[in-house]
C-alpha cells in the first residue's frame, strides 16, 4: 500500500466531505418548496430508486440515520399520504416501505429538480474527468462499505 503525501489524501477527504455537504444543501434549496426537509426527500427518492420495497432498516441504512430516526420520518411522511408501510409476507415484524401515488408525484419532482442541477452543475467539464471522478468516488464508497 502506497502512501499519499499528506496534502493529497487531506485535499481528497476534505473535497469529498465538502462537496457532499453542499451537494445536499444546494438540493434542499431548490426542493424547499416541497415542504419536506433533506431526510424527507433523500428518503423518499431511495424509496423510488429501490428495485423493491425496502425494510425500515435497509432504508435506515441507505440514508444514513438510526432506525428511531427513519421511523419517526416515516410517521411523517405516512401522514403526509407519501409513503405506506406493509408487513412483509416472510417477516411480519419487518415492515417494508412504498410510495403512494403522491409520493411517486413528489419523487418526479426532486428528479427532475436533481437532474437539472446535475446538468447546470456539469456543464462545460470535461466527460471523461467526470467519469474518472465517479469511478475513483464508487472504488472509495465499495472499500469504506467493505471496511465496515
Amino acid at each position: 500500500m502506497r502512501e499519499l503525501p499528506n496534502s493529497i489524501d487531506e485535499r481528497i477527504s476534505g473535497a469529498l466531505h465538502g462537496a457532499a455537504r453542499v451537494w445536499r444543501q444546494a438540493l434542499d434549496k431548490r426542493l424547499k418548496h416541497l415542504g419536506i426537509g433533506q431526510s424527507g426527500w433523500m428518503t423518499i427518492a431511495m424509496v423510488a430508486k429501490a428495485a423493491e420495497p425496502l425494510s425500515q432498516r435497509a432504508l435506515a441504512d441507505l440514508v444514513g440515520v438510526e432506525g428511531p430516526s427513519m421511523v419517526s420520518m416515516l410517521d411523517r411522511l405516512e401522514r403526509g399520504g407519501l409513503v405506506t408501510r406493509a408487513p412483509s409476507a416472510h417477516d411480519r415484524r419487518v415492515k417494508l416501505v412504498q410510495l403512494t401515488d403522491a409520493g411517486r408525484k413528489i419523487y418526479a419532482e426532486v428528479h427532475t429538480v436533481a437532474q437539472g442541477f446535475r446538468a447546470d452543475l456539469f456543464d462545460g467539464l470535461d466527460p471523461a474527468r467526470l467519469a474518472i471522478a465517479a469511478e475513483v468516488l464508487e472504488t472509495l464508497r465499495k472499500r469504506i462499505e467493505e471496511s465496515l
